[in-house]
């Protein structure tokens, strides 16, 4: 919508903090503003599963009153990855967490790098889901194509190196983990070209 009536400071005596953003479409602009209710609360929880601890708070209007519900990920991707499986995991939740420096060319500027990676195995649940600064990758792109070659790289030299290989046994896939495999990875880069970077 547009500003009426302009800003103007007035005293506040409250103890909340952060931010409140209030939202109202411009009708000439947005004619159809028919949203399900499910794509807000999905919108939000994506943001909350990458932003560990940001409490994040749906108000929904029904007649007269607000229904409210708080959307929260305290130990962000670890907390949604055990959501997943519940109790139906091979084995514990993995956590890892880097960050580094670098370019994508000599010419380029540097930038940094924070990745955030929680998996586990389960016999009941896939999923794999990629985040870049909050963004959710509906199709995977570079992430999916990296996490398939370091997977399989990293699998393929514990089996190697254990052993664990029988007779002329062919080298592991990635589909050999994949229906069994629950994954996420959140990473955050100060430049941001979402083309050949993540």
């Amino acid at each position: 919508g547009y500003n009426v009536g302009g800003l103007q400071k007035e005293e506040y005596s409250g103890k909340d903090t952060g931010t409140k953003i209030r939202w109202k479409p411009d009708l000439d602009v947005f004619t159809d503003i028919d949203i399900p209710v499910d794509y807000f609360v999905d919108t939000l929880k994506r943001q909350a599963i990458v932003n560990d601890g940001l409490v994040f708070v749906f108000r929904e209007q029904q007649g007269n009153k607000f229904i409210q519900k708080e959307i929260v990920y305290e130990n962000g991707i670890t907390d949604y990855v055990n959501e997943i499986v519940g109790e139906e995991k091979m084995a514990g939740v993995q956590f890892w967490q880097t960050e580094r420096k670098g370019k994508d060319r000599e010419d380029k500027p540097e930038y940094k790098v924070k990745i955030n990676a929680a998996l586990t195995f389960s016999n009941r649940h896939t999923l794999k889901e990629y985040y870049h600064n909050s963004s959710w990758l509906e199709h995977g792109g570079v992430p999916e194509k990296a996490t398939r070659s370091a997977l399989v790289s990293q699998i393929d030299a514990y089996i190697k190196q254990t052993n664990k290989y029988k007779g002329n046994e062919s080298k592991i896939t990635f589909s050999d983990v994949e229906e069994c495999l629950v994954l996420v990875i959140s990473s955050f880069s100060t430049i941001t070209s979402y083309e050949n970077q993540t």
